[in-house]
């Protein structure tokens, strides 16, 4: 494990040849692309002349003048604190991403006048489908995980089969099964609950394995010593193996919630009334769906970044509890 105080020892911003190679990397990399006919052509203007014209000795003067700005400012940031530092890299790389947004010459009118919809109609139904699907993706975990510490053959078949199986489609093929399959054999269910199912039975397999190495952390002492109070494998389980498995848990539970917000656009294919349908549902008819896929990406970043802050408040809380 890198810890921070190894690092800052040894500032790599700060080395000679670390610069150069950096400024040699990003040099290299913009001479393969035209930047001429760009912004940052048309304020070169004065020393490349006409930046359709200038051709390579153009494209080498702007590339040269990005790496050498891109390596100023990477020695700069390095005297810097180590919150000012991700501060400062967050602005400029949030300044980038509004610059290319604003490339795409987006109809903002648009935009604002149906991203209310896109929240309380396209958010709600997205949050409230991750939920459900990550509630039941739990308890068929917790019952998968127990399968496979079993002892029990028959358990253990069925769980890793089951794991093996779901963990080996895409997820995307799963609500296609789920939806169009279960018909065949008398079950109609409507698009929510098919995707629910199908986010719900290829997230719980993965899951699976996280609440086993949880579990499996538990020394087998705790194990015996509650046998030995006569506590059942119910108890023993609520109140003293979950628990304390709960900190090796959090962690990898709060990327599946992260990822599965994210793959809960997969449902839109069901019609379910999900952020990225909506987007392009409304955008199709006017021919803005570019408009509608950027605003719903930009709503998708939000809504992880929201969740990361809420994993490491839960990650902090169950460390400051094993402390204590």
């Amino acid at each position: 494990m890198i810890y921070q105080d190894t690092v800052e020892s040894e500032v790599l911003v700060h080395k000679p040849w670390f610069v150069g190679s950096m400024f040699a990397v990003v040099l290299a990399f913009f001479l393969m692309f035209n930047v001429t006919g760009t912004g940052v052509g048309e304020l070169m203007r004065p020393i490349i002349g006409d930046p359709l014209q200038s051709g390579f000795f153009g494209r080498f003067v702007i590339s040269f003048v990005i790496a050498f700005l891109f390596c100023l400012n990477l020695v700069l940031i390095g005297y810097a604190r180590l919150k000012v530092q991700i501060g400062i890299v967050w602005f400029e790389l949030l300044i980038l991403f509004l610059t290319f947004f604003k490339s795409f010459n987006l109809s903002m009118a648009f935009i604002w006048e149906h991203l209310p919809y896109l929240i309380t109609q396209g958010v709600v139904t997205t949050i409230y489908v991750s939920a459900i699907s990550l509630m039941f993706a739990s308890l068929i975990a917790i019952v998968g995980a127990i399968s496979k510490l079993s002892s029990n053959g028959f358990a253990y078949g069925i769980a890793s089969f089951y794991t093996s199986f779901f963990r080996g489609l895409p997820a995307l093929m799963q609500i296609y099964l789920i939806y169009l399959g279960l018909p065949r054999l008398g079950l109609v269910i409507d698009a929510v609950p098919a995707g629910v199912l199908a986010l719900s039975l290829c997230y719980g397999a993965y899951m699976t394995e996280i609440f086993r190495s949880g579990i499996a952390s538990i020394d087998r002492g705790q194990w015996e010593a509650s046998r030995s109070m006569g506590f059942g494998f119910g108890l023993t389980m609520r109140k003293i193996i979950l628990p304390q498995a709960l900190p090796v848990i959090i962690p990898p539970m709060g990327n599946m919630f992260i990822s599965m917000v994210k793959d809960s656009s997969l449902v839109s294919v069901l019609g379910v009334w999900e952020l990225t349908f909506l987007a392009r549902t409304i955008g199709q008819p006017t021919f803005h769906v570019m408009e509608m896929l950027m605003s719903a990406a930009v709503i998708y970043w939000i809504l992880t970044v929201l969740l990361e802050l809420l994993q490491s408040r839960i990650e902090l809380h169950y460390n400051r509890s094993k402390v204590q």
